[in-house]
């Protein structure tokens, strides 16, 4: 990526003049503890030169949010985005009229009457999986969270069954482990080699998608292809307006798009939950009752205070093409990525009155404010929200029906980095016992 051209006409937010190395390693560290210092000095934009990302503009105004969200074909998604570890045929990384197709495509099978099914589908698994559960003894909840989120989505979007499922069990939880890592952290020296997650990823991933193209092609061949509902299937039989099909390699890279992005988050944000809602006993004994009485308004509630004050993915972000755009009183150049810091943004008290209480109440009754942005914004808003948002409602209303959740009075659970997601310290600390 060339570097960007600076000219009298550049209004930039103020920079720190930290060595790049140092903002590059202080990113990798904790970018929410290093954007959150630069916020206190700075304010709402300023301007950062980062690893991987080079020249940076961040961002943490929900009124600038919007207008880099709305900015047409003045920017594209933040370069290097993760189609650099997904593939060429991901939606992450397609532009312009490819990039619409592509969502055109793929929105159905995620949204409307499909999801009562896949609503069975995560019931079975909740069911399975806390079948062996402890009682009255903690553990971590991220481990099962995580079991129960992957094989919803072997089985909802693979439609994978036997041999399949356990292969596909065995090979991706590494993968996406190793792709989360890999998608913030440079190539490294040949040297360091055996600690690059970039080589390790890529080795991963190349025995991942061999595998995926046999069950593309025996899928591709079945003979009741049309009349199973996973999401494989959908992409088989679906057609662009013009009438093509996805090719196997388009599929395979979006099978692995949907792993790594609805697979590790969904689960992560279950295990925030947990960790929040046992740390609350009166938002816990509301949540229970409401379980109890049918009601689901003020679980939604608590999933989206969770997203606001737990957010796991830190930032969203776009790459300037125009030869300037106009942010606010900002004039940014070509050649730089401008991030919305979505972690500063949902603790703005301006946004969101005392930020630091966790309060599901505040979104009772009304729609979430364009400040609240765990999914992204605009036309790259995450496609499979409203997917997971299911999931992590049935998973919630499953478990309060089954158990009680044990309150604590413990410390909150600090944040700790996984590559580009942000999961408690402590895994979701979790003590339930069954009800009667």
């Amino acid at each position: 990526m060339s570097a960007p051209v600076l000219d009298d006409e550049t209004a930039l937010p103020p920079a720190t003049r930290l060595p790049s190395a140092v903002q590059g390693l202080a990113a990798v560290t904790s970018r929410r503890l290093f954007f959150g210092r630069l916020h206190d000095r700075f304010g709402s934009a300023f301007t950062v030169d980062l690893p991987v990302f080079g020249p940076s503009v961040v961002i943490s105004d929900a009124t600038l949010a919007r207008e880099l969200f709305t900015a047409g074909d003045k920017v594209i998604n933040v370069q290097p985005n993760l189609g650099r570890i997904l593939g060429a045929g991901s939606i992450f990384s397609l532009e312009g009229r490819e990039h619409r197709a592509r969502r055109k495509l793929l929105t159905p099978p995620l949204h409307g009457k499909r999801m009562k099914t896949y609503e069975q589908i995560v019931e079975e698994e909740v069911r399975a999986e806390t079948s062996t559960w402890p009682t009255e003894t903690e553990f971590a909840s991220m481990e099962p969270m995580m079991r129960i989120t992957l094989n919803v989505i072997l089985r909802a979007v693979f439609g994978a069954v036997g041999k399949d499922l356990d292969h596909l069990h065995r090979l991706i939880p590494p993968t996406v482990v190793a792709g989360s890592r890999a998608a913030t952290v440079p190539e490294l020296p040949r040297v360091l080699g055996r600690v690059d997650p970039n080589r390790r990823y890529a080795r991963l991933h190349a025995e991942c998608m061999e595998y995926l193209a046999d069950l593309i092609t025996r899928s591709r061949n079945d003979p009741v292809l049309e009349e199973r509902d996973d999401i494989l299937a959908l992409m088989l039989c679906s057609r662009y307006d013009d009438g093509t099909p996805m090719s196997d390699a388009e599929i395979a890279d979006e099978l692995v798009t949907m792993l790594a992005a609805g697979h590790e988050t969904t689960g992560t944000t279950l295990a925030w939950a947990f960790e929040r809602i046992r740390r609350h006993p009166d938002i816990l004994a509301r949540l229970v009752a409401e379980v109890d009485e049918g009601g689901s308004e003020y679980r939604h509630a608590t999933i989206l205070e969770t997203q606001r004050s737990r957010p796991v993915i830190d930032f969203a972000a776009r790459h300037v093409v125009a030869e300037h755009l106009e942010l606010g009183p900002w004039r940014i150049p070509r050649g730089y990525n401008v991030m919305v810091s979505i972690a500063l943004l949902h603790d703005d008290s301006r946004e969101f009155a005392d930020p630091d209480r966790f309060d599901p109440g505040r979104f009772l009754g009304t729609t979430p404010s364009p400040a609240w942005l765990p999914f992204g914004g605009g036309t790259r808003r995450c496609i499979g929200a409203a997917f997971a948002t299911m999931e992590m409602d049935v998973v919630l209303r499953t478990v309060l029906s089954e158990f009680e959740v044990l309150p604590t009075d413990a410390r909150p659970e600090r944040f700790f980095s996984r590559g580009v997601a942000y999961a408690p310290s402590r895994g979701g600390r979790l003590a339930v016992r069954r009800r009667a």
